[in-house]
């Protein structure tokens, strides 16, 4: 992990990030994955963000979200389940390229490694993002396929 000074705090989330990180989630999936998905996709990545059983997992600590957050903006979030697989991964539009899912992704995979003494990360990768895992170590273990309506590639990263 790089050790270079960032301009955002990236943290493990809070029960009051837990909205403005869906609302942030939301708006950034309809902007560039959206027109990626059928109604049937879109509806249903909307219901799972919106799940009051994942909110209760995350309050219960069963569902992970780290968070980048700029002057009190929640402008990133990360999140796993079933111990090493990343769930979620979006930063708001005007953080793009500029590195905060790239530290997202650092501090998470440290996490597993160094924590949570985990192997491997996984991720049914959007089309939008297949490219930024690469980039990150991930290699596609198989072809992409649509799971009601959501269109994935799964992925994993070796952390040993």
């Amino acid at each position: 992990m790089s050790d270079e000074k960032i301009p955002y705090e990236v943290r493990w989330a809070t029960s009051d990030e837990w909205k403005p990180a869906m609302v942030m989630i939301w708006k950034t999936f309809l902007k560039y994955e959206g027109q990626d998905y059928s109604p049937e996709g879109i509806r249903n990545f909307f219901e799972f963000i919106t799940d009051d059983g994942l909110y209760r997992a995350f309050l219960d600590g069963r569902y992970q979200m780290m968070v980048a957050v700029d002057d009190g903006r929640v402008i990133g979030a990360g999140s796993l389940r079933n111990s090493n697989h990343l769930s979620l991964l979006f930063v708001d539009e005007d953080y793009h390229r500029r590195g905060v899912g790239r530290t997202l992704m650092e501090r998470l995979c440290d996490y597993l490694k160094r924590e949570a003494g985990e192997c491997f990360m996984s991720v049914q990768a959007a089309p939008y993002a297949v490219m930024f895992y690469r980039k990150l170590g991930f290699r596609i273990v198989k072809p992409e396929q649509e799971i009601s309506g959501i269109r994935v590639t799964a992925m994993e990263k070796r952390l040993r």
